[in-house]
């Protein structure tokens, strides 16, 4: 079989190789060819996340496409928020600049005409080596920045500056999380991409004001294989610089938590894929490991705990990344819902990761997600399971090991502790969609109660085929997941699925206690 152009992976050996093995022959690969002046000046060293404060920095020089760093030709743009690990006082500010800054900040304050708060935010340079003619080696450099101590339930307004850009005008707001729970709202879609209708979805995320937005993975779709293989003419890192100046004017205002796709595996900057993620994004580190895992989180809202994982370390279908955490995340995984649950201030519990634990689309179900995950879901009553991976919307009826439990029809109500966790797979956000290709399946919005044909992937085995019973609705446009939470004496969470014509797809009700 013939070699990858450019510098990749032969197709035969990256079929066979782990995110790790494929690092180390790209660092290798690469390092030759600066050895025999082939690589442009790229040193090894720049395959991973230039994350570090070593005197190498790039942010001392300018950047090769801009030659300046003079602040009109650095402005800053893909804004993007996310909460900490305490959204009451906590809110991580990011964003990208063209070229190398120096002492880049943050300027923040509760009036917009008074930043009296300053913060210094950090400069992480991200190299991508020449991949072949038509992609050379690219630096791209984003900028980080932690607030701390704020004061919850509040509206601040921020500006964003570095040595010699400074206008002191705000350009967004954001809000803290109430002291004591009240109503929210958050929203959730996946598998973006950088598309007309991935644009058109985040403008209705923005319409809707949410209190943050939880992304199911397969981000901007930079890596286009997914398979965990990297292809020399597939990744594209420039794609990143679209997508965040797509976002850009909702997530400026509204926290994106992401969680990691099989499309967000880059193996080009580190050992695990995800040196790139560490790069762009700033979630909460309290997981097990926020070096090796960054997809794996959690923070708490009002009366709801949000638990974000990295699929890619227990899926069967793509494997490339398969027990890369050795089981410590799914240690940690138990411990965390022990914990949640525990916590009496806490009314609901909802999980969000890739793939998914139960579809009946192109994708199907992840037998890995079901063995190591579901039996925890169920062992701690989780109330809610977002996933992407399928880009269709499916809602299945209240689950438990494996099996319906209680129907759970549009409109209709369930008590998850009683009856069983719900599962969404929300992966309508703005990629090509998928469809529901069985013989016997209804691509409507409520299908009839008979079971549909499908499949789950099964270690070394591949599909195995079955008939479900489970999968409540199904729809096949692009759509997004609004969901409005209640708290007080009777906690509810009310689910509404929409679709990018305003036309309501599906909705139901949680309880979190009779």
């Amino acid at each position: 079989m013939a070699d990858v152009p450019g510098t990749g992976i032969p197709a035969h050996l990256a079929e066979r190789m782990s995110m790790a093995e494929q690092h180390e022959y790209l660092r290798r690969a690469l390092s030759r060819r600066r050895v025999i002046g082939a690589a442009g000046g790229i040193a090894a060293g720049g395959l991973l996340a230039a994350c570090s404060d070593d005197g190498g920095s790039p942010a001392d020089k300018p950047s090769p496409a801009t030659g300046d760093t003079d602040g009109g030709a650095t402005a800053p743009f893909g804004r993007h928020l996310a909460l900490g690990a305490d959204p009451r006082t906590q809110m991580r500010i990011a964003w990208q600049v063209p070229s190398a800054v120096k002492k880049p900040f943050v300027r923040y304050g509760t009036k917009p005409g008074e930043l009296t708060e300053r913060v210094a935010a950090e400069l992480r340079p991200l190299k991508t080596p020449s991949l072949g003619a038509k992609l050379p080696a690219l630096e791209q450099y984003y900028v980080h920045a932690a607030l701390d101590s704020l004061d919850p339930g509040t509206t601040y307004h921020y500006a964003l500056g570095h040595e010699g850009y400074d206008d002191g005008k705000a350009s967004a707001s954001f809000r803290t999380a109430p002291g004591r729970p009240g109503t929210f709202t958050f929203t959730a879609f996946g598998d973006q991409g950088v598309t007309r209708a991935a644009r058109s979805m985040g403008k209705l995320i923005g319409d809707r004001d949410p209190a943050f937005h939880l992304h199911a993975g397969d981000i901007c779709y930079a890596e286009e294989t997914g398979h965990g293989r990297e292809d020399d003419s597939k990744y594209d890192a420039r794609v990143w610089d679209t997508f965040m100046k797509q976002i850009d004017p909702v997530a400026a205002k509204v926290p994106w938590m992401i969680a990691t796709g099989n499309h967000d595996m880059e193996a080009y900057y580190s050992p695990n894929g995800y040196g790139g993620q560490q790069a762009r994004w700033a979630l909460p580190e309290n997981g097990f490991d926020a070096r090796e895992a960054p997809g794996a989180y959690s923070f708490v809202y009002g009366n709801t705990a949000v638990v974000a994982l990295d699929a890619n370390d227990v899926s069967y279908e793509i494997p490339a990344n398969l027990g890369y955490t050795d089981g410590r995340q799914t240690k940690w995984l138990d411990q965390t819902l022990g914990r949640l649950r525990a916590n009496d201030a806490v009314d609901f519990i909802v999980v969000f990761f890739h793939h998914c634990a139960y579809s009946s689309s192109t994708h199907a179900s992840d037998g890995g997600v079901r063995s190591a995950w579901v039996p925890l879901f169920d062992k701690h009553r989780v109330d809610l399971v977002i996933n992407g991976h399928n880009h269709v919307y499916e809602r299945t009826d209240a689950i438990r090991s494996d099996a319906l439990q209680r129907p759970l029809p549009i409109g209709g109500s369930a008590q998850p502790a009683r009856d069983g966790t719900v599962y969404v797979t929300a992966g309508g956000g703005g990629r090509e969609l998928f469809d529901f290709s069985a013989p016997d399946s209804y691509a409507g919005h409520q299908k009839p109660r008979d079971a549909v044909g499908t499949f789950t992937w099964q270690r070394g085995r591949g599909k195995e085929r079955a008939q479900v019973e489970w999968s409540r609705v199904r729809y096949t446009g692009y759509s997004f997941l609004a969901v409005e939470v209640t708290a007080g004496a009777r906690p509810r969470l009310k689910a509404t699925a929409m679709s990018d014509g305003g036309m309501k797809i599906d909705s139901f009700e949680l309880v979190a206690r009779a």
